[in-house]
């Protein structure tokens, strides 16, 4: 853990199946704790990982993730940020251990839930100019919520079906004790 932040500084993952909205939810939660005048940043995990091929022993890239986000959570922590809100995967306990360790303040994970048919409706307008990858995502949907379901790595769950995003977000902060 790093004891140079600011005092008080945490983190929240927002995790859940692909289509949950977890990216969605947690750009929605740094304009509230804008809002509400609060150090944050909000980081997208997906974008920590992303570069190609990823080693064949580690398909999403995910030791590439946490080297990026240990440098990213610093430097955001360094800058004055007391409240950061990470979008991503984290698929046992290992993963949440190893999260936790590279932003280097305490982690709360909070999971969204969605029914699956309402998961694929958004990946079908996410991906409806792009049949392969539509396919990968609604395969994947069933599967990683699967995962989760077996995993339980999360603190709290959000059911957000019929929520908006921005309800969403206000749930998320108010169930991790940020409002």
């Amino acid at each position: 853990m790093r004891t140079d932040s600011a005092p008080g500084a945490r983190a929240l993952l927002i995790t859940g199946t692909v289509g949950a909205g977890k990216t969605s939810v947690a750009d929605a939660a740094g304009d509230l704790l804008t809002g509400s005048g609060v150090p944050n940043a909000v980081i997208d995990m997906d974008w920590l990982r992303r570069s190609w091929p990823a080693p064949a022993d580690d398909r999403f890239n995910f030791a590439l993730l946490l080297r990026n986000l240990r440098c990213v959570a610093g430097n955001y922590l360094d800058a004055g940020v007391t409240r950061l809100v990470l979008a991503g995967v984290v698929e046992d306990a290992e993963d949440r251990r190893q999260c936790e360790k590279a932003v280097g303040v305490g982690l709360s994970v909070c999971r969204l839930q969605v029914e699956l048919p309402v998961v694929r409706q958004r990946l079908s307008r996410r991906h409806a100019d792009e049949p392969g990858a539509l396919r990968w995502h609604l395969d994947r949907s069933g599967e990683l919520d699967g995962i989760l379901d077996r995993a339980r790595v999360e603190d709290f769950t959000l059911d957000a079906t019929h929520h908006r995003v921005d309800e969403a977000a206000a749930a998320v902060l108010e169930a991790a004790g940020w409002r």
